[in-house]
């Protein structure tokens, strides 16, 4: 069963054209000209219950808006949508009791009173017994660590530590579909990985269906199985995150330390049938790049060839840089093998599969 079902989603804008000058500014009193904006333009996806799926791209690509129509804040130009069986826009009452939402530039909390106050305001908001609402409440508290903070106002709260309550109070009323829309952004490194592992344990346990959108692929990489990519309103892939690395990557780099200083020649030698280039300098290190062919060279090939020949004080793998990957398939603007059209419905089999389920 699907948690998030869209087909054919569309979001149109007018946009006020302001004309140049006095003169122009006085005609706009009295005769305004629009721009139609298209912001999403026909996108389709299906996300399972359970799943933690990445929600990518660009500023302006069209993520934000679709978050705003699955959570029933903007009303769709066309197309159809359903978040737990409910149109979000239409059901809205019944539709808010089953999600949680984190806008991480946004606060659900009230600025001047107390986080705890906050939290029984929406214990209310959301119609939560209190016996149901202490139990969660308990819960939350200690995975989140804010024992120490519940009864200091909102205002006097470090940026981790409201994210830390926002995230609270997304999830007082037991969602089962969470939508995080940066839910990290400005914050240290520390932070970020304890709101990660708050996460991935809450979808483990709980079965929590959550969308992220993110511009930090860090958040993407440790909590995302799948990674759906936005760019100019258009879905350009959908699919996993490891799928994308293994098509869109370059190769993989083995860097040696040696004890001592081996020939280049030496070590050309222990590989000549392999499509790999080595190099080595005068530190000692050497190093040897495996080209992306299909998988025809495993890591672990080259390995068995090199251990065990020399004196190996150190080694590392350097895997392809999702980053890097990201800004190649936007730069190139499809995600499609050889850089083909956007994908208007899924980039993959898979998703293209979930849509047909």
């Amino acid at each position: 069963m699907y948690a998030i079902r869209v087909e054919k989603l569309r979001k149109e804008f007018k946009v006020q054209r302001s004309r140049e000058g006095l003169k122009g500014a006085f005609r706009d009193l009295f005769r305004r000209e629009y721009t139609l904006v298209r912001a999403v333009k026909d996108i389709s996806f299906a996300i399972p219950q359970g799943e933690i799926c990445g929600y990518i791209g660009e500023n302006g690509a069209g993520k934000s808006t679709t978050i705003k129509m699955l959570t029933g804040i903007l009303v769709p130009t066309s197309g159809e949508l359903r978040v737990n069986g409910f149109v979000p826009y239409k059901d809205r009452e019944k539709f808010v009791r089953g999600i949680g939402v984190v806008f991480g530039q946004r606060s659900q909390l009230w600025w001047d009173i107390g986080v705890i106050e906050s939290f029984r305001l929406l214990r209310k908001v959301y119609r939560v017994p209190e016996a149901d609402f202490n139990k969660r409440l308990n819960e939350l508290v200690e995975r989140l660590q804010l024992q120490d903070i519940l009864n200091r106002p909102v205002r006097k709260l470090s940026l981790g530590q409201r994210m830390r309550c926002e995230l609270a109070a997304a999830l007082l009323h037991n969602p089962s579909i969470v939508f995080l829309d940066e839910p990290t952004i400005g914050l240290d490194i520390v932070v970020k990985s304890e709101i990660r592992e708050f996460l991935k344990e809450m979808n483990r346990e709980h079965g929590t269906t959550i969308l992220l959108t993110t511009h930090d692929l860090q958040d993407i990489e440790a909590l995302c199985s799948r990674v759906i990519m936005l760019d100019d309103g258009r879905i350009i892939y959908d699919g996993g995150l490891e799928e994308l690395k293994s098509t869109w990557g370059k190769g993989k780099e083995i860097v040696f330390q040696f004890g001592s200083p081996v020939p280049l020649s030496q070590l050309e030698m222990l590989t000549p049938d392999m499509p790999v280039r080595w190099s080595v300098n005068a530190e000692g290190s050497a190093s040897v790049w495996i080209p992306r062919q299909g998988d025809a060279v495993a890591v672990s090939d080259v390995l068995s060839r090199v251990v065990g020949r020399f004196d190996i004080r150190d080694m590392k793998i350097l895997e392809p840089n999702t980053d890097d990957i990201v800004r190649e398939i936007y730069r190139v603007g499809s995600a499609e093998a050889g850089g083909a059209g956007p994908a208007e419905t899924g980039g993959t089999p898979a998703g293209r599969e979930a849509m047909r389920a």
